[in-house]
């Protein structure tokens, strides 16, 4: 793995440590070149209870690697999340920076309902 793969795990395990102590819902979000990818996980980490990316059919007719995907990407998972009863998450930007696509995220998922 390259260094910077390493960096960014590590900065994203000390967060998920933090929020397992807090026991929280948490909105966990990747981002690829290409694709967005979001999922509301259990505070126990073991189920998902809300997903959403730029592989859904109804997302992926445009261009999938920009902030407007990723806008759609955050109101997509905010309304499944509170179709699922969930409406305070935790964010978990998985060790990336909060700028650009995983910020216009959050803003849509903030938009959408979810609290964080």
């Amino acid at each position: 793995m390259s260094d910077k793969k390493v960096i960014r795990l590590r900065r994203a395990r000390r967060s998920r440590l933090k929020m397992r102590e807090l026991e929280a819902v948490r909105l966990c979000v990747y981002r690829s070149s290409q694709h967005m990818y979001a999922q509301v996980i259990s505070a126990d980490g073991s189920k998902v209870l809300a997903s959403a990316s730029t592989l859904d059919s109804n997302l992926r007719s445009g261009t999938t690697g920009n902030i407007e995907a990723a806008k759609q990407v955050g109101l997509l998972v905010a309304e499944r999340a509170k179709a699922a009863g969930v409406t305070q998450v935790s964010f978990d930007r998985s060790g990336f920076k909060y700028h650009g696509r995983v910020k216009a995220l959050a803003d849509a998922a903030r938009e959408g309902g979810l609290e964080f």
